[in-house]
């Protein structure tokens, strides 16, 4: 497994640190990718497969659980950012409460935020959560592209079916990119990477 693009060395990533109040956040520093979704859409297994690890980003037993903000620093270079997850039906008024604020907090005066990738279940479509989410991107004016996860659960044809429906489906913004994602096998694993490291670090010198 590919452990290096564009000169940024996937083996120095670290936990940098887990916010759970608004105050704990970082805006400020090396650029920042951050990961929105549902709260079973696969996140921390998509981020584990980004950076070749197993258990560095934790998949919990109990999704929605979770309400924290976790930074991953990879090689000093940019941060992927894992927000938490939204749209499980069973946490409490309380934590809904706390999600939204701690996320909007995320997104206010954020000038080290680069973009978003937005997660959505290929094989689910865009829920009413997704279209929530989105139009809160769409709100604070955050450029996003869509990753498709657990396209590996669906045949080609069925693929191609939801594909053309995501796409069509007038939800997203004019010519939004959408990335198919398997954290399983790693399809799109080094589409997705290109992607990322284009839409932080950019033209930087990434070999610094």
């Amino acid at each position: 497994m590919e452990m290096s693009f564009s000169g940024v060395n996937l083996h120095k990533t670290d936990l940098k640190i887990t916010a759970g109040l608004p105050k704990q956040l970082i805006k400020d520093g090396v650029p920042q990718v951050a990961f929105v979704g549902r709260s079973n859409v696969g996140k921390s297994s998509l981020i584990n497969s980004l950076l070749g690890r197993k258990k560095l980003a934790r998949v919990s037993s109990e999704p929605g659980k979770t309400i924290t903000v976790n930074y991953y620093e990879v090689d000093n270079k940019l941060c992927l950012v894992d927000l938490p997850g939204y749209g499980f039906a069973r946490r409490a008024k309380s934590d809904i409460s706390k999600w939204s604020a701690l996320t909007e907090h995320y997104f206010v005066d954020n000038p080290a935020l680069t973009y978003v990738l937005q997660l959505i279940d290929i094989r689910v479509g865009i829920t009413e959560d997704d279209k929530m989410m989105l139009s809160y991107l769409d709100h604070y004016d955050v450029p996003y592209i869509v990753v498709a996860t657990k396209c590996d659960k669906l045949n080609k044809t069925k693929l191609n079916e939801a594909c053309a429906k995501l796409l069509s489906s007038g939800v997203l913004r004019s010519n939004t990119e959408v990335i198919l994602y398997s954290s399983l096998k790693g399809i799109g694993r080094e589409t997705l990477w290109s992607k990322i490291i284009e839409m932080s670090i950019g033209g930087e010198d990434a070999s610094r």
